[in-house]
């Protein structure tokens, strides 16, 4: 099982490059960011690409990445039905893998569409599936919810809330209303994500709303 490789680029076309390792070349299929971080085709520059390679009876494909976090968030996307190898890589090649976890979590639908082949109906299913796993891709954690237990507690000693004043729901409303506002979607969820931590457990959305646009550069006084 091949996982890494390090030599020249030989040559690369839009989703690939051939790695030349001593005299051997390798076809590695990349997203167009890991791609557009190697040297040209010919240059004497040495480079190394973390590898997944995958076996199946009728092809062995290599797949390159420039770092380990986008090999665990190609893997990650794998998960869902419907997301190949291939589908991984385009929505890689539209949304970096150390803005994946914020894209997950704050339901970014539109940022995930913007990967070829990914229609309404699957940008739906990756972010419903992968949003409880969003944190592992270094997604900005967010204030516990009330009633969350402290980790020597037995249990909550009050009751979460459905309601829009819980700090999720906070965080949803001041990401909403930012988003109404003309902000896109993950940049406002991480305003109000790092507004309601910074305020702590009582945050009011207009409180929330004040700093996160405060840190978006645009305060809420004229």
């Amino acid at each position: 099982m091949i996982a890494a490789l390090r030599g020249r680029v030989d040559a690369a076309g839009d989703d690939w490059a051939v790695i030349d390792v001593q005299g051997v070349g390798y076809l590695v299929f990349c997203s167009a960011r890991t791609l557009a971080r190697l040297p040209a085709p010919g240059a004497a520059d040495e480079i190394r690409l973390i590898v997944e390679t995958h076996v199946r009876e009728d092809h062995i494909h290599l797949y390159g990445f420039a770092e380990t976090l986008e090999r665990d968030a190609f893997r990650l996307l794998g998960t869902v039905q419907g997301v190949g190898a291939k589908v991984a890589l385009a929505i890689l090649s539209v949304v970096p893998a150390d803005r994946l976890g914020g894209v997950l979590a704050a339901q970014d639908k539109a940022a995930i569409q913007r990967a070829a082949g990914v229609g309404p109906k699957l940008a739906g299913r990756i972010l419903s599936e992968l949003k409880d796993k969003a944190s592992s891709l270094g997604a900005l954690p967010g204030p516990k919810p009330i009633g969350t237990a402290l980790p020597d507690s037995p249990a909550p000693i009050v009751a979460a809330s459905a309601s829009g004043d819980t700090p999720a729901g906070v965080i949803e409303d001041a990401t909403s209303a930012l988003v109404n506002l003309g902000y896109r979607r993950l940049d406002a969820w991480e305003a109000a994500t790092q507004a309601a931590a910074g305020l702590g457990e009582g945050a009011t959305l207009q409180d929330t709303l004040g700093a996160a646009l405060r840190a978006l550069g645009r305060d809420t006084h004229p």
